[in-house]
């Protein structure tokens, strides 16, 4: 369990580290996006990315990755 947990850490970093070093300017905008938005849609946005991640994990654990 730790090691699922350890590797979807890494992969987020990973992804993440990629967007900043690949395109900074890309994140500001984003940014100014989000701003857009309402608190109760980011909170949604944030509980479906949460949803969308346990399941992707589910499935490559359950594919044996």
């Amino acid at each position: 369990m730790i090691e699922t947990i350890f590797l979807a850490l890494g992969l987020v970093l990973i992804v993440e580290g990629l967007v900043y070093a690949l395109a900074p300017s890309l994140v500001e905008q984003l940014l100014a996006a989000l701003r857009s938005l309402s608190e109760e849609q980011r909170r949604m946005m944030g509980l479906i990315s949460i949803a969308l991640g346990v399941v992707l994990v589910w499935c490559a654990k359950a594919l044996g990755f």
